[in-house]
């Protein structure tokens, strides 16, 4: 990629992510979020990725205290016991534990997929919150580019290996979901089929923006793929919005400057960007209802070309392949 070309993804990015501020900043004026109020979970189960930190830690602790047994799937297991103990302590719910995953390696995917069936317990909600953003260039564990790799790749294997018990746990008026995470940044991705790694160039925005244009590729084919099968399980896009979190630390420098002076002010907190996928989790509206790219807990249409089905089965397969993944493309939903 060159110089001119990464220019452009970064300014893309910025542009986009400037327009999310100025709405959120608009509403803050307005009268701020309001604070959904959610059902009950009780004797439910959820898995949330990258539960540690952020927005995947204040999804964790509202599941928590709607009175689901959460397990946070994470990679830093220094951090893990204070979060448990922290998120245990104030919603006063005992069944909350951390089980190590980490998303850059596909045999730590599988060992979590593992260790979790051997507990024997369902799962009503999967969460694919983990991710990282606009890192240096750099590979993991599989030699995957890592926005790739962690963003998409390790959610697409675990969501897969996990498929098993979530279709065993939904049931009619019931269904299981899976919550996937995306961003607005996504209406700015292009998909390079040819280059996923992006090893004809690397910019970080453009390939932290493809990894989220995936992610809604994958959903909705994954909705496809259960509805076709006649599943009890619902998949669909949570989009947090530009969220106070240290995921940012990466971005210009002057952009982290004004985030550090002025976050507060136009950035939604941890806990009001967890909101939607919340509401994506455990709301009685959608039950029953996938294939939803979801915005302030309401639906809204994604980027066009997200709804391509030629495009989602070829990133499907695509994934199988990288992921040692058997491909049911073939079996369900030609169309």
């Amino acid at each position: 990629m060159s110089a001119l070309s990464a220019a452009r993804a970064a300014l893309r990015v910025y542009a986009v992510g400037a327009a999310v501020v100025l709405a959120q900043l608009l509403r803050r004026c307005l009268g701020g979020f309001a604070e959904p109020v959610f059902p009950a979970q009780p004797e439910r189960v959820a898995v949330v990725t990258g539960g540690t930190d952020g927005i995947g830690f204040a999804t964790a602790k509202c599941l928590a205290k709607l009175g689901m047994h959460v397990i946070i799937a994470g990679n830093n297991d220094a951090k893990a016991l204070e979060v448990v103990r922290k998120i245990k302590e104030e919603t006063l719910n005992d069944k909350v534990e951390f089980l190590y995953c980490d998303l850059a390696s596909m045999r730590s995917v599988r060992q979590f997929v593992q260790k979790f069936k051997m507990k024997n317990i369902p799962l009503h909600v999967l969460v694919n919150n983990a991710g990282v953003m606009m890192v240096p260039e750099r590979s993991t564990e599989d030699g995957f580019e890592e926005h790739f790799g962690v963003n998409y790749l390790g959610h697409f294997l675990l969501t897969n290996l996990l498929l098993d018990t979530l279709k065993a746990s939904g049931s009619p008026g019931h269904s299981a979901r899976v919550v996937t995470v995306s961003s607005a940044t996504h209406y700015v991705g292009e998909l390079n089929l040819d280059d996923l790694q992006s090893r004809s160039g690397y910019s970080a925005h453009g390939a932290y923006a493809q990894s989220k244009l995936a992610l809604v590729l994958f959903t909705y084919r994954l909705q496809a793929l259960l509805a076709g099968a006649g599943s009890h399980v619902t998949a669909n896009v949570a989009d947090p919005g530009v969220v106070n979190t240290d995921l940012y630390r990466h971005v210009f420098w002057g952009t982290g400057l004004m985030k550090k002076i002025f976050g507060w002010w136009f950035s939604k907190t941890p806990e009001e960007g967890s909101w939607t996928s919340v509401y994506a989790a455990v709301s009685p509206a959608l039950e029953g209802v996938g294939g939803r790219y979801l915005y302030n807990e309401k639906e809204t249409r994604s980027l066009a070309i997200t709804y391509d089905r030629k495009l989602q089965r070829q990133l499907w397969a695509r994934s199988c392949q990288l992921t040692g993944t058997a491909d049911v493309t073939q079996d369900a939903l030609s169309g």
